[in-house]
């Protein structure tokens, strides 16, 4: 039994520490079960849940939560809208969420998987240095997936853009 300075009174039947407790005008709670014999303390038992509600709430605050980000493409993607979305899969994984990249097949691409998984493979190969492939493509139903996590030690650069041409003709 410990009183609420944190002084040791001992071991105690419970009979004796409810009357303790009553004397204090305090609760028993016990600390310890699994030890022998378990370990009781007085305290206020409302304050007691107040701590413990706060320190859940602290430690809560600084645990890290990763999302599930996702980023849909189809076999028929232009180039500039390739390279948005894999720009924002580099910056969603930079920000330390996972990506699911997912490429939607309809009607007659089914019969094309090929283009769709070559798409797929560019993607793949263009994020390498920012992401580590947790699953690699597969498909589900007419879905292709591939879900990308953040890239341990990797810094989060500045998404690359594609070489524009010069204006005004030939360079």
């Amino acid at each position: 039994m410990v009183d609420e300075a944190g002084n040791q009174l001992g071991v105690m039947t419970l009979f004796d520490a409810m009357k303790a407790a009553r004397d204090a005008g305090l609760d028993v709670v016990e600390i310890s079960p699994s030890a022998v014999p378990p370990v009781c303390k007085l305290v206020d038992y409302g304050k007691f849940q107040y701590e413990l509600s706060k320190k859940a709430h602290e430690a809560k605050k600084h645990q890290k939560s990763s999302h599930i980000k996702e980023v849909k493409f189809r076999p028929s993607t232009a180039e500039h809208d390739f390279q948005v979305r894999k720009n924002q899969i580099i910056r969603f994984l930079g920000e330390g969420h996972k990506v699911k990249a997912m490429i939607f097949h309809r009607g007659r691409e089914m019969a094309h998987q090929d283009v769709g998984r070559a798409k797929m493979e560019r993607l793949l190969k263009e994020v390498t240095d920012h992401a580590l492939v947790e699953f690699g493509p597969r498909m589900e139903a007419n879905i292709l997936l591939a879900l990308l996590a953040p890239k341990k030690g990797a810094t989060p650069a500045a998404p690359t853009r594609p070489a524009q041409p010069t204006a005004g003709g030939q360079a």
